[in-house]
């Protein structure tokens, strides 16, 4: 399909659908060849729609229609019309029943939407509209039916048959095969059904609900996997307690189900009663999974978990509400994280994944809003202005109501819309309800695209002991939205005065463009601790002095902002670093920068997962942000220059710190605890490494590695991480040693992959390109794919980046070869490209000519042309 035929589809033009679904009957007979499908539906016409249309359209793509029956009558053909992507019943009554048959082939769908083979096993993936390649359907999220679901296989090859719901029945058929029948008691939209057929294992446990019922928990996976399950069970009922004592939710089936399959496009799907979940979000051993891998299976378990009452019971109208769902749960699994883990930390890594991706995306050519206005695939707007600024709207609602009303507002939420398809106006009208707060201005939150700017200024009059802040906001210029409005941004803010002492704490309600704020009873100029806990997800300008800096980062409060204190001191200078850098001046490390360091690792040996968060220096990715004209080799060679510089001046503190949390009797332990030992010992590896003349250091790592291999994956990666950044023996050997050692674990040679692909060493592309031929690598998988071509693209900005092009040439030819094969992995590589207005005139000019050879391509999919007709505007 060629993109310049897709039309937009816009929010202003939504109208109800003409007919509604009652119920759903699907029976599968799921072949070798070919899988046949019979779907009986029965319709009424839509109460809500006066003048209904006569003619039923429903959704399909590639389907082989077989047979069509309205009321038990087949129709001919005169009676039907069918295209590409539809099929038409004319002139339908306006109740009645309609029996579709069709033929399709899951073990040729490489787009993994729809229903597909994965290993050998059958599985679906329906959101957002892959339920239109299973049967003809009205595939959109606001048609809602109770569905019954009859799965028949062959015994021997598929034992396990599964679908929504709670099974009803099964059957032993002739010629080897069986069935199995499930009903879900809950009308859903078709993006919710799941099927599996496979041969997998199973664990199976138990939890009780609050109101004492028993629900039955199995994690399915393939064979082999069931001793890396213990984790994800026991995050499947931190997940159901933690909902029930935080919101008031109880499960509602007899039975939570998890499908992990290695073949999936997303992280998870939330598909009612019958998770699926990609391997990397369900898998897990101490041997061949990080620290951080365990914390991204609780969150990814809590987020779809949660999706059970925001996104299932409550789903959205049309996809445009997308945010309604995704947003609200994001803040849900974020807010289970920060309760089972450090809540400071937690909120630190929601706020860089917020800066490093989604505020790029909000300042480039994709740049939209939460709630879009309009789109061509779907597909593309699975984005993190979705979801995670969708999130932080949702979290700044939270700040303005207070938790108390926030609470009612969500309760009230569930109690007036359980059962229905609605819209974000909805969920905002319920929090006014229930606080009484007007929240008209702050709805602009979801209209408006662009990163909002608040520039502060501040005076002291020491005479009035009065102290006034001057807030000034803006927001500048997206596509499609030249003017914005002053927006409803909530400000936690505190003040200091010189010796670190909190003088006062308040909630400021910026609404206008410009706002002064005045405070009494002010002893001394104080120091303003500003937008604490990053409480809106705007950028602010302030003119701190390094004074005031370091004694933020010393002593605010707010953890967050003792953070944020440290990476603004690091990014000004840095930044004036890269001025020396760029006049070719010698570059020196101030003392008191050093200092301050010293000062972090003195005093907090008490939150060691917090301190290794404030030794990390910003990313590149983060500092390129901060560039008008983004400088690529400056920003690594003195990011390189500085991290080198404190190693060699904390070298002593840094190697202490090292052997003084080394403990390898923990090595098969995942608490926190440990986890933030591991952190910081693996960090100051990380420092140490950077003397790279260091054969001591080397060792160490080397070390590190060999004792790790085999009992902790956390401690294995993190030194081979630093090896692989040096180019030397030791390097090559270890990489060939992990490698002979997992070569049959595919999760853990996606980590393999991914290390290479992120190397800052010269010959990056080149290794890439050869491990593009390597046995172990899949371009039809996606895991495959995101470890080594999008780890490439995305995290490592010095060799995508070089100045040849040869790095924006080598993604856009994998984009051309993915696109026929799985369209939405293909349009996802492409961001790293629509930035292109960021950079210098060389490399502007050698990324539009990649974007513009994408878009000349004949059979370019709608996901991928969509987005670079975007980029190149």
């Amino acid at each position: 399909m060629q993109n310049t035929t897709a039309k937009p589809i816009y929010l202003k033009d939504y109208t109800v659908s003409d007919y509604l679904i009652d119920t759903v009957a699907l029976e599968f007979d799921l072949g070798e060849e070919f899988a046949l499908v019979t779907a009986k539906l029965t319709f009424h016409t839509n109460p809500a729609n006066l003048q209904p249309n006569p003619n039923l359209i429903l959704n399909g793509e590639k389907l082989e229609l077989i047979s069509v029956m309205l009321d038990g009558k087949y129709l001919t053909a005169t009676r039907f019309h069918k295209t590409d992507a539809s099929l038409t019943i004319l002139d339908v009554p306006k109740t009645f029943t309609l029996e579709i048959q069709t033929r399709i082939k899951p073990q040729e769908n490489t787009a993994l939407s729809g229903l597909y083979k994965s290993s050998g096993n059958f599985c679906t993936q329906c959101e957002a509209e892959g339920f239109r390649r299973i049967t003809y359907f009205l595939d959109r999220p606001d048609v809602m039916a109770l569905f019954t679901t009859t799965i028949i296989a062959d015994k021997k090859r598929y034992p396990v048959l599964l679908s929504n719901g709670n099974r009803v029945a099964s059957k032993q058929l002739p010629h080897g095969k069986h069935s199995a029948t499930w009903q879900d008691p809950f009308k859903k939209p078709c993006y919710l059904f799941a099927l599996v057929a496979g041969d997998l294992d199973c664990v199976e446990d138990f939890f009780i609900t609050q109101s004492g019922r028993q629900v039955v928990l199995r994690i399915y996976v393939e064979q082999g996997n069931l001793d890396k399950c213990a984790h994800a069970m026991q995050a499947v009922k931190k997940a159901m307690q933690w909902d029930e004592e935080k919101f008031g939710r109880e499960y509602d089936l007899d039975i939570y189900m998890i499908v992990a399959v290695s073949d999936f496009n997303m992280g998870a799907m939330e598909n009612k009663g019958l998770n699926i979940f990609n391997t990397q979000y369900i898998l897990a051993k101490p041997e061949t999974a990080t620290d951080i891998d365990y914390v991204h299976i609780e969150s990814v378990i809590a987020h779809e978990y949660c999706h059970n009452w925001t996104g299932n019971r409550i789903t959205c109208r049309d996809w445009f509400q997308l945010s309604l769902k995704e947003g609200l749960t994001i803040f849900r699994d974020q807010s289970f994280t920060a309760d089972t883990t450090s809540p400071t930390v937690a909120r630190i890594n929601d706020v860089i994944d917020l800066r490093t991706s989604q505020f790029p995306e909000d300042a480039g050519p994709l740049a939209h809003p939460v709630r879009p206005e309009s789109y061509v695939e779907i597909n593309n707007f699975y984005t993190a202005t979705v979801y995670n600024k969708g999130a932080e709207v949702i979290r700044m609602q939270q700040t303005l109501l207070g938790e108390a009303a926030f609470r009612k507002g969500m309760d009230l939420y569930f109690m007036r819309y359980d059962g229905q398809a609605v819209t974000i106006e909805e969920f905002v009208k319920s929090m006014e309800d229930a606080s009484g707060m007007d929240l008209t201005q702050f709805r602009l939150w979801y209209s408006q695209a662009g990163t909002p700017v608040l520039d502060v200024t501040d005076h002291y009059d020491a005479q009035q002991k009065m102290y006034t802040l001057k807030i000034k906001q803006s927001c500048p210029a997206t596509p499609q939205q030249a003017e914005k409005k002053p927006l409803h941004i909530p400000v936690k803010m505190g003040l200091l005065d010189v010796a670190g002492k909190e003088l006062m704490h308040d909630l400021l309600q910026v609404k206008n463009s410009e706002q002064e704020f005045q405070f009494t009873n002010i002893a001394s100029q104080p120091i303003p601790s500003l937008l604490r806990g990053f409480s809106a997800p705007v950028k602010i300008n302030y003119a701190y002095s390094d004074a005031a800096l370091q004694l933020l980062f010393k002593h605010d409060t707010d953890l967050f902002n003792r953070w944020e204190a440290g990476q603004r001191y690091t990014i000004k200078l840095i930044l004036g670093l890269i001025n020396d850098y760029r006049a070719n001046k010698p570059l020196r490390l101030p003392a008191d920068y050093t200092a301050i360091f010293q000062h972090l690792l003195q005093t907090m040996q008490d939150d060691k997962l917090l301190l290794a968060e404030m030794l990390m220096l910003p990313s590149e990715k983060y500092l390129a942000e901060q560039m008008t004209v983004i400088d690529v080799e400056a920003i690594h060679e003195v990011r390189e220059f500085v991290q080198t510089a404190l190693a060699q001046q904390l070298q002593a503190q840094f190697f202490d710190l090292y052997q003084e949390n080394h403990e390898l009797k923990s090595a098969r332990k995942f608490t926190m605890q440990i986890v933030e030992k591991r952190q910081l010992k693996n960090l100051c590896l990380s420092y140490l490494m950077m003397l790279g003349d260091s054969e001591k250091y080397k060792q160490l790592a080397l070390q590190q590695f060999k004792a790790a291999l085999l009992t902790n994956m956390t401690d294995s990666m993190a030194a081979l991480r630093c090896l692989v950044n040096v180019a030397c023996p030791e390097r090559e050997a270890a990489l060939a040693q992990f490698y002979q050692q997992w070569q049959s674990d595919s999760l853990v040679i996606d980590k393999w992959f991914a290390l290479q692909a992120s190397a800052k060493l010269p010959d990056t592309l080149s290794r890439v390109k050869s491990l593009l031929q390597h046995p172990a690598f899949d371009i039809r998988n996606p895991n495959k794919v995101y470890s080594l071509i999008g780890a490439f693209g995305q995290r490592n900005p010095v060799r995508f980046h070089a100045v040849n092009g040869e790095g924006y040439q080598f993604l856009a030819e994998c984009v051309l070869k993915l696109d026929p094969l799985n369209p939405q992995i293909a349009a996802r590589m492409i961001k790293p490209l629509s930035d292109w207005q960021r950079y210098d005139q060389q490399r502007q000019h050698l990324m539009r000519d990649q974007l513009a050879g994408i878009l000349r391509s004949k059979t370019i999919s709608r996901d991928v042309g969509e987005l670079v007709s975007k980029s190149l505007g």
